[in-house]
């Protein structure tokens, strides 16, 4: 019995490309299908999670929202992998600098993600787990950066499940001790995902605030204009 379509995903087999774009934001979906794919299709629309099939420089690729959060990205990252036969996904995201060393709109390739989410106790494992990004997709990206002259930062990054965390559970200064250069809400389980399903996942997120100097960028800014990092993303999909 075929598991398409799934209760989140309407589209038909094989409306996916090998490799998905997968910001959180359904908007930035629309935005990236609209002025980078072209003969772009819409392929899913369920509860307003746009996903886009079409061709960049002739080679086809797909790009669907995540929504916020682990459990969501869990969600459609495992169809996607696992239902869908995709193999490739690539987070086009924000994220909240925890050093001074990054500037807003600075783009950084997660190598690893550290998390406060028992999101990996599914798998099995009694210990901690930080896992690790597809080495062929970062250094892929890695070039593709240097090639469009677009500085990327590689580096441990963090994924949290609370966005306003406080007192106790703040880890913010723990992991600034750690050297993580930034957190999010994604990508330690969208690498858990790919490691588990045998694919390949890497999280790009451009600086859109600051926890270290209080700088941000309005949400239609993080909508509308982090385009280096789905440039690089586009060029190694």
């Amino acid at each position: 019995m075929s598991n398409i379509p799934t209760p989140h995903i309407n589209a038909p087999e094989g409306a996916f490309a090998p490799t998905v774009l997968m910001p959180g934001d359904p908007l930035r979906s629309k935005y990236i299908a609209e002025h980078y794919l072209e003969d772009a299709r819409l392929v899913n629309n369920v509860r307003g999670v746009h996903g886009y099939t079409g061709t960049y420089k002739g080679k086809p690729v797909s790009v669907m929202a995540s929504g916020m959060g682990m459990p969501a990205i869990g969600i459609y990252s495992y169809e996607l992998f696992n239902f869908y036969g995709v193999e490739n996904i690539i987070r086009v995201g924000s994220a909240g600098a925890l050093t001074d060393k990054l500037q807003l709109r600075d783009v950084v390739a997660a190598m690893s993600a550290y998390t406060d989410s028992n999101y990996g106790a599914q798998f099995g494992y009694r210990g901690t787990l930080a896992p690790c990004c597809s080495y062929r997709l970062l250094s892929a990206a890695m070039e593709a950066g240097k090639k469009l002259g677009m500085h990327v930062v590689p580096g441990p990054i963090a994924s949290h499940d609370g966005f306003y965390a406080q007192g106790e559970y703040n880890s913010t200064p723990i992991l600034q001790k750690l050297g993580v250069l930034c957190v999010e809400m994604e990508a330690h389980a969208l690498y858990l995902n790919a490691a588990a399903a045998g694919k390949n996942a890497l999280a790009l997120l451009t600086i859109s605030d600051s926890l270290v100097t209080g700088e941000s960028l309005p949400a239609e800014d993080r909508q509308n204009t982090f385009t280096r990092m789905m440039e690089i993303a586009l060029e190694i999909a």
